[in-house]
């Protein structure tokens, strides 16, 4: 581990001294390297594919898993849009001249090294890779065990676009140890590692921030809310609804719970429940929502869940504030909507819920660095500190002071 870090940690210094064009052209031929090896990505996908059915994994995660020609390309463009935005790199945030004569500037610089810890969905091997190389940094990927041949592929095409640009393939790697004691090793390698990136389920989020000397950055759980007021346009509330559960069940922006206000539950939870049978999606209500509707009846762990999965939460409040103290006591910090015609309800919901992203009439499943201009994201941050929301090129850089004089002392 200490020689793989070491190589790790010497190639930063180099890709450091890129510049934008050579990465951005280096950037172009990873996307296209993609899409000619694609056969050769499906064929190793297909392993992953038909272990998890053997192994009895969920249909959401099966689609996060899941690679074909459409994803591929999706996955070529992602690179193409991150090599096309501005360099995060050498921008200067801001510059001032002191009384002493000394022209001081900020300006952005690499992190460094980031390991970046995730599970299922092996997009986010070449996503992460394109990121981290643009914005300057090494990445060190732990895909998780259901996509290790998919990642191994991705990791490897890329590597090799490195190789042919004479770069150190240690600029893109996969963790060498992807066992539980190779995490723990990783996480505590703060001489060579600058930050640790996790990004899965509850259990990964917490065994690492429990247990790093490296500094985290996490991705937690999304747990995730709709709230429909009673001043709701119903044709936008049902058609962002059931985006927000049904569009990709199984991502972290997908809506877990439901509220909905009491002025409208009768009128609206029957036209909502049509909408998501046809979905065939599980629904679970609180004791005032099954006397509306059929549905399973909900407990206090269902609005703890975040289920990755085709089931939905739903719970009836009395007005707004009933709907954000719900979300205070049970939300995750990820992304919550509020759908209403009302703007000072609007904007009582989207000043008071304490989340990442909060939306007005618009579904979670919005946030991801691609649909925000990213061109992708490393993870969404549910972080109050470095970064917060979809982490794109300019949260992968940090900065430094560059002082400029002529001869001065200080008195």
């Amino acid at each position: 581990m200490e020689d793989f870090l070491n190589k790790a940690k010497a190639s930063a210094s180099i890709l450091g001294t890129l510049s934008g064009a050579v990465k951005n052209n280096i950037l172009m031929q990873m996307a296209t390297a993609l899409e000619q090896n694609k056969e050769e990505i499906i064929e190793k996908n297909t392993i992953d594919i038909d272990a998890g059915i053997k192994n009895n994994l969920s249909s959401a995660l099966m689609d996060r898993l899941l690679l074909n020609d459409d994803r591929i390309k999706g996955m070529a463009d992602a690179i193409r849009q991150i090599s096309a935005l501005k360099d995060p790199v050498g921008r200067i945030h801001e510059g001032w001249t002191t009384d002493t004569n000394l022209n001081i500037q900020k300006v952005s610089v690499p992190i460094g090294v980031i390991g970046i810890i995730y599970e299922s969905r092996p997009n986010v091997t070449s996503d992460t890779a394109a990121l981290c190389f643009k914005s300057g940094n090494v990445c060190i990927l732990k895909g998780g065990k259901e996509a290790e041949n998919s990642n191994q592929i991705i990791a490897k095409i890329l590597q090799e676009v490195l190789i042919q640009n004479d770069l150190p393939k240690q600029m893109i790697s996969l963790l060498p140890d992807s066992s539980r004691e190779g995490v723990a090793n990783l996480i505590k390698q703060d001489k060579y590692v600058d930050l640790i990136i996790p990004r899965g389920g509850e259990a990964l989020i917490k065994y690492v921030t429990s247990n790093a000397s490296v500094p985290v950055v996490k991705h937690d759980k999304g747990l995730c809310h709709t709230y429909i007021h009673s001043d709701a346009d119903f044709e936008k509330a049902i058609a962002v609804s059931i985006n927000a559960k049904c569009r990709r069940a199984g991502i972290c922006g997908a809506m877990e719970t439901l509220l909905v206000d009491e002025a409208v539950a009768k009128d609206i939870l029957p036209l909502l429940k049509t909408e998501f049978d046809k979905h065939n999606t599980q629904l679970r209500g609180c004791e005032e929502t099954t006397k509306i509707i059929e549905c399973k009846k909900a407990t206090n762990e269902d609005w703890e869940t975040e289920y990755l999965d085709n089931i939905l939460s739903i719970k009836i409040v009395s007005n707004t504030n009933e709907a954000i103290e719900h979300i205070k006591q049970y939300g995750s910090g990820h992304s919550d909507a509020i759908i209403t015609e009302n703007y000072t309800q609007a904007e009582l919901f989207l000043n008071s819920v304490d989340s990442a992203c909060v939306y007005l009439n618009a579904s979670t499943q919005f946030t991801d660095g691609g649909e925000f201009g990213f061109g992708a994201e490393v993870g969404i941050s549910t972080n109050k500190l470095h970064a917060r929301g979809p982490m794109g090129l300019n949260e992968l850089t940090t900065y430094k002071f560059k002082i400029l004089g002529n001869g001065q002392g200080r008195a």
